[in-house]
Formats: structure tokens, sequence, C-alpha cells
């Protein structure tokens, strides 16, 4: 996309975050176009501006968008898994993340409509999890570096076992309504590095 002034790219993403909540609230299936033309008081020829490959665009955006919110939401304490407490208090936050989000997962959402076969789709997805285990990984290297957890444990495999819990515990979560997965799976996780 070419460079935009400050006002084009205040009312592109205006329009992103307005087909974002609207998501959220309502779904993707029940989100048309003239539905975030409405929440965002804009036109049809502006969205198109913006979005010129019409709602495939701008549902990838969202996705785009909704899979920045998963890591920007466990900040600080992502960014900062340097003691026990700091990892209890990451786990604390990402427990209370999907507990606030309910069944509906809007990334899921997103992805699901646009489809799994869709390069950019399945782009948006796997960015996420590496920038994401790449987080954990970090963590546990100063772990490790200050003698917090054992040498012998693979960072990069060991974030990929929190990751696939967290995953697990999401899905579960998204089908029951219930976080205790979730909650187990990390603390489980947790106390295996601690191990």
């Amino acid at each position: 996309m070419p460079s935009l002034t400050r006002k084009g790219a205040a009312t592109r993403q205006r329009i992103l975050e307005g087909a974002a909540a609207h998501i959220r609230e309502h779904g993707v299936p029940a989100t048309t176009l003239d539905d975030v033309l409405a929440k965002t008081a804009t036109s049809k020829s502006q969205l198109f501006h913006y979005f010129p490959g019409g709602r495939e665009e701008l549902l990838l955006a969202v996705a785009r968008f909704e899979a920045d919110r998963v890591l920007e939401d466990q900040q600080p304490q992502l960014g900062e898994l340097t003691s026990w407490p700091a990892w209890q208090a990451w786990r604390d936050k990402v427990v209370d993340r999907y507990r606030r989000q309910g069944r509906l997962c809007p990334l899921n959402s997103v992805t699901s409509q646009l489809g799994s076969r869709t390069p950019g789709a399945q782009a948006v997805v796997t960015g996420l999890m590496h920038r994401w285990q790449a987080e954990i990984a970090a963590g546990v290297r100063h772990m490790q570096s200050i003698g917090e957890i054992d040498p012998a444990f693979d960072p990069d495999r060991a974030a990929a076992a929190l990751l696939a819990g967290i995953q697990g515990g999401v899905l579960i979560q998204m089908s029951t309504g219930e976080v205790s997965h979730l909650e187990a799976a990390l603390d489980m996780g947790l106390a295996y590095l601690r191990s």
C-alpha cells in the first residue's frame, strides 16, 4: 500500500478498528461492508480507497489487527519474563484476557471466514505464533541465564509446548466457556519449567 498522509492513515485505522469492533460484537458472517460503513461513518469510496480488495482485504487487515492485539494484551508482562513472579503475572494476564474475551475469538472468526487455504490468513496466524513463541523463549533463556531454569531445556521447545497448551486451553474454552483447561495448561507448564 502506498504511504498515507496522517489523515489518510487515521481514516484507514478508523475503518479497521470499527470493522474489528463490529466483528467482535456480531461475528464475521453477520458483518457486512454496509455495517462497517455505518459504524465508521465512512463512504463506500473511502472504504474501497483504503481496502481496494473489498471485504476480503478488510478481513485480512482485521486479522492482522487482532493478531497484534493478542500480543499487545499480554504486555508488558510477556516482554518481562525475568522472575517467577513475572511469569505468574503473565500467566494471570493470559487467563484474564481469554476470560474477558469469552467464547468468541475474533482472530479465529476472521481467519475461519477467510479460509485456512488463504495464504494471507495463514501468514497472519503463523506470524503471530512465531512472535509469541519467540517472546516466551526469550523469557526461558533469561531464566536459564540466572540459574532459575535447567540449562538442558530447549527454550524454543519449551515455548512451543507452553504455546500449544495455551492454544488447546483456548480452543476448549471457546467450546465450553470454561477457562480451567487454560489455567491447568499454564500452571503445569510453569511447574515443569521450575522443576
